[in-house]
């Protein structure tokens, strides 16, 4: 029986086995033990369950059982300030409906499918959350067997989606570093199909278009501390470049950049940190700006403006959502947190005299 209430057949080991080209004794051991299986015999019988949509034994055997009361939460890591809010936001709303969270964090070096899928055994309903926590196939794969949700990454077919709205917020933000005279506005941060930097970088591509504006460079870079260092380093070699050849006057902007508007605070505050500490003022020469406004935006030098986002509130609610389909709801449209921009003065503002764009 499918999560969604329609029946299918339950494909057997021996069916992947077969469709594999291997022995049953090989799939067995590609879920039991991976690292004793050759990488291209292990690819093989991955892509034969995902194609079958095969549920290993112990799982499958849960399905049968009675509820475990816990939900999983599949997550590609819990570093920075917003996967950990996100976390402690659906963990609450659990908890206060007496169930357990089991966290899956997927490591790139490992089969991801073989991760989700032991997840299966343990929970009664899973929630997938960003776009690199796993494709596409395996959350289709997942919501045929439990009762599943998206939280910020782009929708499957038939899964319930969680969303904070970044297409309005990053075009509002960009329309103010224009309103502040900014024409040579970069991008910082990776553009998944779906994802919220993705959605972020289709706003601020909006605003650009309205204003008449070609976009600068594009830096498709994680949004992790060390690639903001990274970003500002490139940025700084560039104008000890140009300072060098004579092809720069030193008093407006930084190698052909007079903004950036990165996909989160983490970003924003490591290329901020860099370039102050080497003498670049920010925002005179270089305007700046995050997202999800953490608790170390406010207390920056200059103080960043970003975006404000109830990411607590995004967790709690795919937490009660995920429970809701456990007990018997129907699927329903996707929901929207709103998103809010917070004026300091990383953008050009004093905060005491900025205008309202939220």
């Amino acid at each position: 029986m499918m999560a969604n209430g329609a029946s299918s057949p339950v494909p057997t080991i021996y069916q992947v086995a077969e469709h594999a080209g291997v022995s049953i004794a090989t799939v067995s051991r590609a879920f039991s033990d991976p690292s004793k299986v050759a990488p291209r015999t292990l690819d093989a019988v991955l892509e034969a369950a995902r194609d079958l949509r095969y549920v290993p034994a112990a799982a499958a055997r849960a399905l049968a059982v009675r509820r475990s009361k816990a939900l999983g939460v599949v997550l590609p890591h819990i570093d920075g300030p917003y996967y950990a809010e996100l976390l402690v936001g659906f963990e609450v709303a659990a908890s206060e409906l007496g169930l357990s969270v089991v966290l899956a964090l997927l490591n790139p070096q490992e089969p991801r499918h073989l991760s989700v899928l032991d997840l299966l055994g343990r929970v009664d309903g899973v929630a997938f959350m960003a776009r690199s926590g796993a494709q596409d196939d395996t959350v289709r794969q997942v919501a045929d067997v439990r009762p599943t949700v998206s939280v910020a990454r782009g929708q499957v077919e038939g899964v319930d989606a969680f969303y904070a709205e970044n297409r309005t917020a990053a075009r509002q933000l960009t329309e103010h570093l224009i309103e502040h005279g900014r024409r040579r506005i970069g991008f910082v941060g990776r553009l998944e199909e779906g994802s919220d930097i993705g959605q972020r970088h289709v706003g601020y591509l909006e605003a650009l278009e309205d204003a008449g504006l070609t976009p600068a460079e594009c830096f498709a870079v994680d949004p992790v501390e060390a690639s903001g260092v990274e970003i500002a380093e490139k940025l700084l070699a560039v104008e000890r470049e140009g300072t060098e050849a004579g092809t720069t006057s030193g008093v407006t902007g930084i190698a052909g950049l007079d903004a950036l508007v990165c996909g989160n605070d983490e970003l924003a505050m490591a290329i901020i940190a860099r370039l102050t500490s080497a003498g670049v003022d920010v925002p005179g020469r270089l305007a700046v700006t995050g997202w999800d406004d953490t608790v170390t935006a406010r207390y920056l030098t200059p103080g960043l403006t970003t975006v404000r986002q109830e990411v607590a509130e995004l967790g709690a609610l795919a937490a009660q959502r995920l429970a809701a389909l456990i007990d018997g709801d129907s699927p329903q449209s996707p929901v929207t947190v709103d998103s809010n921009v917070v004026i300091r003065q990383s953008c050009g503002c004093v905060p005491a005299s900025a205008p309202a764009v939220a």
